[in-house]
């Protein structure tokens, strides 16, 4: 049976900001999602073939996705958006 995790990771949005997502950030963001799907943070050795393998698609995929998609909204600014996350952070948890 599927069971809920509560503290469920969010995934940082890396469209449309200036400058562009790194190759780190997007490997980084396939990383999350690979160990999230998988439930493994470090795979055994018996997996880590596959779970390399899956973190590489998982990137050019997030890569291809990035460069196809178009906005007609301004690009954000890294350090606003991280201001705000910060207040939000501040708000939330005092």
């Amino acid at each position: 049976m599927f069971q809920r995790n509560p503290c469920a990771a969010t995934f940082a949005t890396l469209f449309n900001f200036e400058p562009p997502a790194t190759e780190d950030e997007i490997r980084a963001s396939a990383l999350q999602f690979v160990r999230k799907l998988s439930g493994f943070t470090h795979p055994s050795k018996v997996n880590e073939a596959a779970f390399d393998r899956a973190v590489e698609e998982v990137s050019d995929t997030a890569r291809r996705l990035l460069v196809s998609l178009e906005t007609a909204s301004p690009a954000r600014d890294r350090e606003t958006e991280a201001a705000k996350a910060r207040a939000r952070s501040r708000e939330r948890f005092g």
